[in-house]
């Protein structure tokens, strides 16, 4: 049975067109304004959806930018309802990515008409897929390859080889440790200790990636409790999230369990995202934020200025902390281009309350400017690289 999915503001235009389609054999889902049908779209992937161009806050063009955004949703088929179509409003829908126009008041012929063509236009598509793909020994090799290399990484998770080092963030003003960033390695047991960089790609693609990181997660929201119960003043540690975890409908819930079941204070805890996770989908990416800051969890935005560097996301999405990238800190001394921009940003970051964490500290000339331009905290291999727990440990009894 087809799903399909109706956004509608209008109660009675809604409600008839469920119950039209309905009866024509359809498993049918109503949402009665744009930001309740894109959560129904990601959470219940329909196969056509229906949408109203008029609604109050997000309209029909607004949710169907949001969608063609996100990689669940981008191909769903999708038919816009309108009072009034002129020339520049099916203009502006198509050039969004809409697939058709019904105009009110349509017919049933029309409607079921509309959503039958789009099913099968779809039906033929994923069939010349299917057929590309059965032709091709090399895709079927390719499929194979990365099932057996996700294989090798759960195999090597669940030997216990993949670990999480720990970097301390330090305060600039009084160079103690206030922070820790949670970073993984893989030592494999033949290979030695595999570069982030080498792994990261792969689980990324294969998808183990949400399996890595939720155990990463785990791990550093434990050995945090272990800490604090210890005595230690750290204030938080920073867990970085992939663009799959991110993307993750459950992905609030999932975070409230694990605090919950450890115990720690979600005050404890800060998520890193990228720059490029908070364009690909801005309205779930807003929404989702702003679930994750309910729970009392930080968010931080990390490698500054090196992604799209919208100026404007700043103030659309909920974050405490910037992170200036580490090409901006390596010889800030030497030159004034690195030195401007650094200043701009502290000063532009403070001006928004957020607070500012300097990565890739590795000399006494970049802490002192960072301590001059009031950075908040930095990180770099002039206090440590990212070192096993125990290490880490031993570096917070020294009191540095």
């Amino acid at each position: 049975m087809k799903k399909i999915l109706v956004i509608e503001d209008d109660r009675v235009i809604r409600e008839n067109i469920l119950k039209l389609l309905k009866a024509e054999g359809f498993d049918v889902t109503g949402a009665s304004n744009g930001a309740q049908g894109l959560n129904a779209a990601v959470s219940n992937l329909p196969d056509v959806i229906v949408c109203d161009v008029m609604m109050p806050q997000l309209d029909g063009y607004g949710v169907l930018a949001a969608l063609r955004s996100h990689p669940i949703t981008a191909t769903v088929p999708f038919v816009f309802l309108t009072g009034k179509a002129d020339r520049s409003q099916v203009r502006q829908g198509m050039e969004l990515g809409a697939d058709d126009y019904l105009t009110k008041p349509f017919t049933k012929a029309e409607l079921v008409g509309a959503i039958s063509s789009r099913l099968k236009k779809q039906a033929a598509l994923a069939q010349q897929q299917s057929n590309l793909r059965s032709q091709s020994s090399e895709s079927l090799q390719d499929a194979d390859k990365l099932e057996l290399l996700k294989t090798s990484l759960c195999a090597a998770l669940e030997r216990e080889e993949f670990q999480v080092y720990y970097q301390p963030q330090v305060n600039v003003q009084t160079g103690k440790i206030m922070s820790a960033e949670a970073l993984v390695r893989w030592l494999h047991p033949e290979k030695g200790l595999i570069s982030p960089a080498e792994f990261i790609p792969d689980a990324e693609e294969t998808g183990f990636i949400v399996q890595l990181g939720e155990w990463v997660l785990q791990t550093a929201c434990r050995q945090m409790q272990v800490w604090q119960n210890a005595g230690f003043s750290l204030q938080q540690v920073a867990v970085n999230l992939s663009p799959r975890q991110f993307h993750q409908t459950n992905l609030s819930s999932r975070v409230a369990q694990i605090l919950a079941e450890i115990g720690l204070a979600p005050s404890s805890l800060e998520l890193e995202l990228t720059e490029s996770m908070m364009v690909e989908d801005a309205e779930s990416a807003i929404a989702t934020l702003q679930q994750l800051k309910n729970l009392g969890v930080s968010i931080s935005i990390d490698d500054f200025g090196t992604g799209y560097s919208s100026l404007s996301y700043l103030t659309q999405y909920p974050f405490d902390v910037l992170k200036i990238d580490r090409c901006f800190i390596s010889n800030i001394t030497d030159g004034c281009t690195n030195a401007a921009i650094v200043k701009a940003i502290i000063e532009m970051a403070h001006s928004l309350c957020l607070e500012v964490i300097a990565e890739g500290v590795e000399t006494e000339a970049e802490r002192d400017f960072l301590w001059r331009y009031q950075c908040d905290a930095m990180q770099g291999y002039l206090f440590s690289p990212p070192v096993p727990a125990a290490d880490f440990e031993r570096l917070l009894v020294s009191g540095k």
